[in-house]
C-alpha cells in the first residue's frame, strides 16, 4: 500500500460527519460504523485492503440486516486483495449469501459501492451491484485481472474504464474525496423506500432555460436549485445527462437529453437512473429535445432498439412524480418513451411536438403541391415551417392532449415547481404480479 494512501480512519472522517461516528466491528478485514453522513444517518462498511474470510463477510451481512430493520443507508468501502483460500466452501457460501443479501435489501435502503483500492471477482459484482458506485481514479475494479497488454493499453479495470462502461457513476481524485461524494449522494437520497425526501435550503438557478443555446446540462442548471446537482454516469451515455438535485430543496431526479441522437448507452443509462429514482419515490424531471435514436445498424446490433424498450418499459412502469418539459424536438418515438407516462407534460413554446418530424409529414402530405412548385427545396421548407406553427407548437400540443400546459423558456422552471407540488400527494397502485418483463 502506498505511503501516502489514505487509510481508514482519514476516509470514515471524510464521510461521517465531523469525523463523527461509532464503531460497529473493529477486528479483522472488515469493520464498520453508524454516524451521520451530511445529516443523514447511514451505515459504513469498510475493507482495509487485506484478505477476507468467513466471519469478515458475515459482518457485511449483519450490517445490511441491520440497515433493512431500522431504514438507513449501506455506504461499502471496497478495497481487499481477495479471500483467504483457507476459508474454502465456506468461505463461497458466505459469498452466496452476501450477495443475495445485497439483492434482498435493493430498493429497500440504498446502498452506495465505494471502491477506494482493489475491487475484484464477487466483489466487483457486488459492487455494480448497489444503487450507485463510486470510484477513486487509484482504484481497480474487475472480474478478471487485464493480464495482456490490449487490456492495460485500454485502462481495464481503471476508474475511467469503469465510467466508461457505465459502471461508476462518479470518479473521484483520491479515496477521500470519493467518501465525500457518497456522503453527498447519500443525503441527496431517502433513507429508505418508506420515508419522504430530505428537505435543503436553497436558492434560485442563475440563468434561465436557454432555447437558443440549449445543451442538456444547462438544461438541468436552468430547473435545479443552485449548486445542488450531482452528475452521474458523466462517462457513459453522453448524450444523456443524469443527475440528482434539489428543486425548491427537495430531491429530485433530471434525465435531459442532448440535441444529438440517442444511442442504446444513453437509453440504458437514462433506464437504470429512473428505475434508481423509482425505487425510492423520487421525482423525475424528463426533458427532451433529441433527433431521436441513432440510425445505426452496428448500434440495433449492440442493443439498440432492446435498450430503448428497456427504457420505454421503465417510464412507463415508474409509479413515481413524472414530469416532462418538451424543449425542443420531442417526435415521434422519443415522445412515446419520455413524455407519454408522464403525469404532468410542459411544453416550452418554440417546441416541436408531432409523430413525424415536419420536413417529412409534409412531403407527404403536400406533396403535389411541393413537386409542382419552382423551387422544391423552399416550397418544403415553407410547407415545413407552416406545418410546424400550426399542427407541431407548444400551443397545438396542448390542443391535441400531448401536453399539459404551454409556457415561455423563463418560466419552465416555475412551471415544473408548480407540477411537483400539485403531483406531491401523487398515489399509484400496480397491477398484481411477481413482475413485470419488461427487456433488460
Amino acid at each position: 500500500m502506498a505511503a501516502n494512501k489514505p487509510g481508514k480512519a482519514e476516509i470514515l472522517a471524510a464521510f461521517f460527519d465531523g469525523g463523527v461516528y461509532s464503531p460497529l466491528f473493529t477486528d479483522g478485514a472488515v469493520s464498520a460504523a453508524f454516524g451521520s453522513a451530511n445529516g443523514q444517518s447511514a451505515y459504513a462498511v469498510f475493507e482495509d485492503g487485506s484478505a477476507v474470510g468467513v466471519q469478515d463477510i458475515e459482518k457485511n451481512i449483519r450490517v445490511l440486516e441491520m440497515a433493512a430493520q431500522t431504514g438507513a443507508p449501506v455506504v461499502t468501502f471496497y478495497d481487499s486483495v481477495g479471500a483467504k483460500l483457507e476459508g474454502g466452501l465456506e468461505l463461497l457460501n458466505a459469498n452466496a449469501r452476501l450477495t443475495a443479501e445485497i439483492a434482498r435489501v435493493s430498493g429497500v435502503v440504498p446502498q452506495i459501492a465505494v471502491v477506494t483500492g482493489t475491487c475484484a471477482g464477487t466483489n466487483a459484482i457486488n459492487a455494480a451491484a448497489a444503487d450507485l458506485c463510486i470510484m477513486a481514479e487509484d482504484a481497480e475494479l474487475f472480474l478478471n485481472a487485464p493480464f495482456n497488454a490490449e487490456d492495460k493499453l485500454a485502462g481495464a479495470g481503471s476508474a475511467a474504464f469503469a465510467a466508461k462502461a457505465g459502471v461508476a457513476a462518479a470518479t473521484t481524485a483520491d479515496a477521500v474525496e470519493a467518501a465525500k461524494k457518497a456522503a453527498e449522494i447519500a443525503a441527496l437520497l431517502p433513507a429508505n423506500n418508506l420515508a419522504g425526501p430530505a428537505l435543503f435550503d436553497f436558492a434560485a438557478p442563475a440563468a434561465a432555460l436557454n432555447t437558443a443555446a440549449y445543451t442538456a446540462t444547462d438544461a438541468v442548471k436552468a430547473l435545479a436549485d443552485e449548486g445542488s446537482a450531482v452528475t452521474l454516469y458523466a462517462g457513459y451515455g453522453k448524450n444523456v445527462v443524469t443527475a440528482l438535485a434539489t428543486v425548491n430543496g427537495s430531491t429530485v431526479g433530471i434525465v435531459a437529453t442532448e440535441k444529438d441522437a440517442l444511442c442504446h448507452k444513453c437509453t440504458a443509462k437514462a433506464a437504470r437512473f429512473v428505475r434508481l429514482c423509482d425505487a425510492y419515490s423520487i421525482p423525475v424531471i424528463t426533458v427532451v429535445n433529441t433527433e431521436g435514436f441513432v440510425k445505426s445498424e452496428g448500434d440495433d446490433q449492440a442493443g439498440g432498439i432492446r435498450q430503448a424498450a428497456r427504457m420505454a418499459g421503465v417510464y412507463a412502469e415508474a409509479t413515481t412524480v413524472k414530469v416532462a418539459v418538451l424543449v425542443g424536438n420531442a417526435v415521434g418515438a422519443a415522445y412515446t418513451v419520455f413524455a407519454a407516462s408522464a403525469d404532468w407534460r410542459v411544453a416550452v413554446n418554440g417546441c416541436t411536438v408531432a409523430p413525424l418530424a415536419p420536413e417529412a409529414a409534409v412531403t407527404v402530405l403536400y406533396k403535389d403541391e411541393i413537386f409542382a412548385s419552382d423551387n422544391i427545396v423552399n416550397a418544403t421548407k415553407a410547407k415545413a415551417a407552416a406545418y410546424a406553427k400550426d399542427v407541431c407548437s407548444a400551443e397545438a400540443a396542448v390542443r391535441n392532449g400531448a401536453a399539459d400546459l404551454a409556457v415561455n423558456a423563463a418560466d419552465a422552471r416555475a412551471a415544473v415547481v408548480q407540477a411537483l407540488d400539485m403531483l406531491a400527494s401523487k398515489r399509484a397502485v400496480r397491477l398484481a404480479k411477481k413482475h413485470g418483463n419488461i427487456t433488460l
